[in-house]
């Protein structure tokens, strides 16, 4: 079995997730007491959001390469980022290391592939419903990906951040949600990328007429699949 390199607290709420679907994962493909050999380096998202809202993405390079970088010496065999919207600087992260990185879109986009669906609609930060660097990585499989207005970007956005990352769920966020992925699917949507690692807390298959793709459950079952590859 591999080493895990886990950095998360991206939030944290969503970092339990990643480590009881992994531990949970591995109890049931191995069996007895079996749970997953993982490292967790957890940062403090006050400081990363920081970055992000002021655009100091160099700085967030710095802090999160020396976490992946602190990983590796403490002997993990890969590296997973628990959350999408850092993955906009993950090559800059890679160069910083020499042991590899899972993806989370490329993860995302070969259960959309395995589903075979043409167009999906994507819910995240706005950094990532906004920006290319995880589109493109869904879109470079052959994938059309569409995202909400402009104003119900922003309302996602605030959701995610007041709310699901401090661990406040609300029924009326779900309900918004649910309307926002109801008017994805009206403009062509065959499925929905939940890309936020807190949106599964909000949002589960019942509220959606169409396939939902969890980013934290299959970003966590596949480092389960890397970890105990031959």
């Amino acid at each position: 079995m591999k080493t895990i390199g886990l950095i998360g607290g991206m939030s944290w709420e969503s970092s339990v997730e990643y480590y009881r679907i992994i531990n949970e994962e591995v109890k049931k493909r191995l069996g007895g007491l079996h749970s997953a050999k993982c490292l967790l380096y957890s940062v403090n998202f006050e400081e990363v959001e920081r970055f992000q809202a002021e655009g100091k993405w160099e700085e967030a390079v710095n802090l999160l390469g020396d976490v992946a970088h602190a990983l590796e010496k403490g002997g993990a065999d890969f590296i997973v980022i628990c959350t999408n919207t850092m993955h906009k600087v993950i090559e800059y992260i890679e160069g910083k290391i020499n042991i590899p990185i899972l993806h989370i879109a490329e993860a995302t986009a070969n259960q959309i592939k395995k589903s075979k669906l043409n167009t999906v609609g994507l819910l995240g930060t706005k950094y990532t419903m906004e920006q290319d660097f995880y589109k493109s990585r869904i879109e470079s499989n052959g994938i059309k990906v569409l995202v909400p207005n402009n104003t119900e970007r922003e309302i996602v956005n605030k959701v995610i951040y007041e709310e699901l990352c401090l661990g406040n769920i609300q029924s009326s966020s779900r309900d918004y949600y649910k309307m926002v992925i109801k008017n994805l699917i009206n403009n062509g949507a065959e499925g929905i990328i939940l890309g936020c690692t807190e949106i599964g807390l909000l949002v589960k298959q019942e509220d959606s007429e169409v396939l939902l793709f969890d980013t934290t459950l299959i970003h966590a079952i596949e480092t389960v699949n890397l970890a105990l590859e031959n």
